[in-house]
């Protein structure tokens, strides 16, 4: 049996945690595998202030949900696997995971790892003099040659695509080109924020497709608001011009005298007369 003293330290943490469950807004869960210590030291002094970061046990935290008043926390038993880093914190939940996101590092692969993004090996001198590396290149699909005593790579070549899995060959053979095709860094499983729980693929935000798809909306709103006169502090100067501009055309049209328009009034009269006399020249015999 677990002595008085383990039980009164347990018992202790437990309240710490459920006062770190009432203290903020927001409560997230992030996956340290993978995580290096002094990548996870760098992201803790970065966020120092915004973000309290802390490893927690998994049984204590689930007690402790289980004796707080928000409910809502229970959501967050279902990701209480693995070695689990906490984040505590008041900023809206998308900016974490995009500091989060921002924070991860490039990193050479291991076996069983996940491509972070498409791999291409660059055509190119390898550095690597002749032997069974030439087989190693070929079992991973490198064409090669050999050239002034190195072997090169004779195309560029895709090796692995984003989300698929590193074989232990192709693993050993980027180590050895420096090409580093994964990413290291805090991954959110989950968010709960003011009683919302947001799944980790939710929190992903592609920054310059929603940038452009933001553009196009704001281009088709200024449109539309010019199309039904719709005045708006963004658009009431277009809209005058465009005003000015019916109005103006109007007033020639229909010949309406005004200091605006008088000179082209004039000058349509005069090219409209020119017209008429060269039609009746051409009618009318000469005496």
């Amino acid at each position: 049996m677990p002595s008085q003293q383990v039980l009164e330290e347990k018992s202790s943490e437990i309240d710490s945690i459920k006062a770190l469950l009432s203290d903020y807004k927001a409560i997230g869960i992030a996956s340290l595998q993978k995580v290096r210590a002094a990548q996870l030291q760098e992201l803790k002094k970065s966020l120092a202030g915004k973000v309290y970061m802390k490893v927690l046990k998994n049984t204590l935290t689930r007690i402790a949900i289980e004796h707080t008043n928000r409910e809502e926390l229970k959501q967050l038993e279902k990701y209480l696997e693995g070695p689990n880093l906490f984040l505590f914190t008041n900023l809206n939940p998308f900016k974490l995971a995009l500091l989060l996101e921002r924070g991860k590092v490039k990193t050479f692969a291991k076996a069983g790892d996940i491509a972070a993004m498409d791999v291409i090996v660059p055509a190119g001198n390898t550095g690597q003099p002749p032997g069974p590396i030439i087989s190693q290149l070929n079992a991973v699909g490198l064409p090669t040659r050999i050239e002034s005593g190195s072997v090169w790579v004779s195309k560029d070549t895709l090796v692995a695509k984003k989300g698929d899995v590193i074989s232990e060959g192709l693993a050993s053979v980027l180590s050895k080109l420096g090409i580093k095709a994964v990413e290291a860094g805090l991954s959110m499983k989950a968010i709960i924020d003011e009683g919302v729980l947001i799944d980790g693929d939710q929190l992903k935000i592609d920054v310059d497709g929603t940038r452009k798809s933001i553009e196009q909306s704001h281009i088709e709103a200024f449109a539309l608001s010019l199309s039904i006169a719709y005045p708006t502090t963004e658009n009431i100067t277009s809209l005058l011009q465009i005003a000015h501009q019916k109005a103006y055309a109007l007033s020639l049209n229909a010949a309406v005298a005004t200091k605006d328009t008088i000179a082209d009034l004039i000058r349509k009269a005069h090219i409209e007369m020119l017209s008429l006399n060269s039609a009746i020249e051409k009618v009318a015999p000469k005496s």
